[in-house]
């Protein structure tokens, strides 16, 4: 379900407006409170291709099971408890397309993103009929390998990933030329590997404003080492799109000051001007900490 009343969600599945927020418009208000202090709001499309967490299937795939993303077995990809809709195919595009557009159309928005699910699939799919008909058809009639980690299999599928974020780029500024087009996705090549993000190729196609790729650890020499990995994979780009992504606060894990200093200096060190924590209670536990470190950048609000 959306966190803003959607038609596009309202004529799918008969359910406009996640219920707990009754006749509120939570993006609305966000946009129109963020806005009065010069604060950028970038609509997060966090599920993605995934329609549910350990729902198998959830709404969407009752709705239309046809969408359904299909491992080896031909049973739902389910993958770290999401259940995956099959990105691959042009219908299951369209629709995440529609609802984007919805927002980006509707909401005086300063930007989209997609994350880890967005573009994304897990590499264990791609075995539903239509992805290996198209597999058959680039190869001469010959069906996919089993083994879901060959490297033409993956780059296969990633292509058709990467081709989707090239839709979601020209559609987005098409409509909105201003509107940031952002993306998050998991450590290269870890991302490709596992969840089918080319990421260094959607930075080459021109088809990303901002990426904030999420360096997430819990010491500084594991950030320093992963940050070095993916500026290896980056470094021939414009430096200036990089904002890595810094674990900040996850159930009863808060990170210190001295290692989120470490983290920013760090990023300092390399020529990168930003970052993105996750996530923002975090902001309230380590008040002081952020007021201080950007004093120079951000009026504060009262974070309370």
């Amino acid at each position: 379900m959306t966190t803003y009343p959607s038609e596009v969600m309202k004529n799918f599945t008969g359910v406009a407006i996640d219920p707990l927020y009754g006749n509120r418009d939570p993006l609305k208000e966000l946009i129109d409170e963020a806005h009065k202090y010069n604060i950028k709001v970038i609509a997060w499309f966090e599920f993605g291709f995934s329609s549910s967490y350990k729902l198998d299937g959830g709404y969407l795939l009752e709705k239309k099971p046809e969408w359904a993303s299909k491992d080896i077995n031909g049973k739902l990809v389910t993958k770290n408890g999401f259940d995956w809709m099959n990105g691959f195919n042009p219908e299951v595009q369209d629709f995440l397309l529609s609802l984007i557009h919805e927002v980006v159309l509707n909401y005086d928005i300063d930007g989209i993103q997609g994350d880890d699910r967005l573009p994304a699939m897990p590499s264990e799919a791609g075995y539903d009929d239509y992805t290996v008909n198209l597999y058959k058809q680039a190869h001469n009639g010959k069906a996919p390998p089993k083994d879901s980690k060959n490297e033409d299999w993956l780059t296969f599928r990633s292509d058709i990933l990467s081709n989707f974020q090239i839709r979601i780029y020209k559609s987005v500024k098409e409509i909105k030329p201003n509107v940031i087009v952002s993306m998050a996705p998991s450590v290269f090549p870890w991302s490709k590997d596992e969840y089918l993000q080319d990421w260094p190729t959607w930075i080459k196609n021109n088809t990303v404003d901002l990426l904030c790729p999420q360096v997430y650890r819990y010491d500084i020499d594991s950030y320093k080492s992963a940050l070095a990995e993916m500026l290896m994979y980056s470094e021939e780009y414009n430096i200036e799109l990089l904002a890595p992504g810094v674990l900040l606060n996850l159930g009863m894990y808060c990170a210190s000051e001295e290692f989120l200093s470490e983290m920013i200096n760090e990023n300092r060190k390399n020529g990168i001007n930003g970052e993105v924590f996750f996530f923002f209670e975090g902001l309230k536990k380590r008040k002081e900490f952020f007021k201080s470190i950007y004093k120079d950048k951000i009026d504060f609000p009262n974070l309370e």
